[in-house]
């Protein structure tokens, strides 16, 4: 009963004769204004945006039974729950000539074979973004973990520590600072990340997955673990302001996450035409080179390269080096019986 409200409500919203309208389930912050107007104009139609901010919280809501996302940007792992759970269309390459421009790195990946149903869309690395004054006045190292896990450092900024309300995510970074892969399967390591993070926690000021980047611009928190096209906003607009600061990122020295978002096409969206223009627009080296220029993402589109602005292209924390890459690792999809395990130890972490 719940589900088929949830739809009736969903489809009650839809624009009557939304024939023009290609909707979109997208990240907080992950595509520009300026290329919405451009696509919009192209294609004379209308695109319409919903918002999460962790994949997990994407999936559930697909799960409760939202209908009528075109076009959804999971991550790797997620696109493997979405492939498994056969929620997605594939792809019709022939409406896609842009994808000659993709790198090669990022043809055929393990999460989608073939790139049978995902489009590589932008990057993101999880790290570490800092008031670079605060943390030099203070001595403290940014390029590690240890700045939000060890209480010898978090007792000179207790209370200007965020980190994301992710489990993956979180437990992800304490198991790469323990010395563990973030695909490792062993219960008893990832209860040493849980205490990791519980002897942190309450050095912490909150959990956030979005209000971290305008606390950093305005100097509220002074430390945050979020992504790297967030770090980009933050210091962007702390430069605007002309705060007496700056905003910087790093990739800790233990390793961290690299995401790949692409473009899925939701089975229950009614556009599938709208939604392949939407992706080939995309693959436009100029159109894809705003994810960087203007969020400040990663870039899988080979011909994009040459439309980003040098000092964005020279930022390893965006465009990681192949000393950093090679410490970097994607999430992927537990089994059940793990994933249970995980969803305890983060009730546990949350509610104490």
């Amino acid at each position: 009963m719940r589900r088929l409200l949830f739809t009736f409500l969903l489809l009650l919203a839809l624009p009557a004769g939304a024939s023009g309208v290609l909707y979109l389930y997208n990240w907080n912050n992950y595509l520009s204004e300026d290329t919405v107007r451009r696509f919009e104009a192209q294609c004379g139609c209308r695109l319409k945006q919903d918002y999460y901010s962790d994949n997990e919280e994407m999936l559930a809501k697909l799960e409760a039974g939202a209908v009528g996302y075109d076009l959804l940007v999971p991550t790797g792992n997620a696109v493997e729950s979405l492939i498994r759970r056969e929620a997605l269309r594939p792809l019709d390459k022939t409406l896609l000539p842009g994808l000659k421009n993709l790198k090669p790195e990022f043809l055929d990946p393990w999460y989608d074979p073939g790139n049978r149903h995902a489009v590589p869309y932008a990057t993101s690395i999880s790290l570490i973004g800092y008031n670079v004054e605060k943390i030099r006045e203070l001595d403290l190292p940014a390029d590690s973990w240890a700045l939000i896990f060890e209480p010898k450092y978090l007792e000179k900024i207790k209370g200007r520590v965020t980190v994301l309300n992710s489990q993956r995510e979180l437990m992800a970074a304490a198991m790469r600072y323990l010395g563990h892969s973030v695909q490792e399967r062993d219960p008893a390591r990832w209860e040493d990340a849980k205490r990791l993070i519980l002897r942190a926690k309450p050095y912490w000021a909150a959990f956030s997955n979005s209000t971290y980047i305008k606390d950093l611009a305005i100097g509220t928190i002074w430390v945050a673990h979020g992504y790297s096209n967030d770090m980009f906003r933050a210091g962007q607009d702390a430069l605007a302001a002309k705060r007496p600061f700056t905003i910087a990122f790093a990739t800790p020295k233990e390793g961290a996450v690299l995401a790949v978002d692409s473009f899925v096409l939701h089975r229950s969206g009614r556009r599938p035409d709208l939604a392949h223009k939407f992706i080939d627009f995309m693959l436009d080296g100029r159109n894809a080179a705003d994810v960087s220029n203007l969020i400040g993402a990663g870039n899988p589109n080979a011909a994009a390269m040459a439309h980003i602005e040098p000092g964005i292209a020279a930022n390893p924390g965006i465009f990681p080096s192949a000393d950093d890459l090679a410490r970097l690792e994607m999430l992927r999809d537990f089994d059940p019986g793990l994933r249970r395990q995980l969803s305890r130890m983060w009730t546990e972490i949350k509610v104490r």
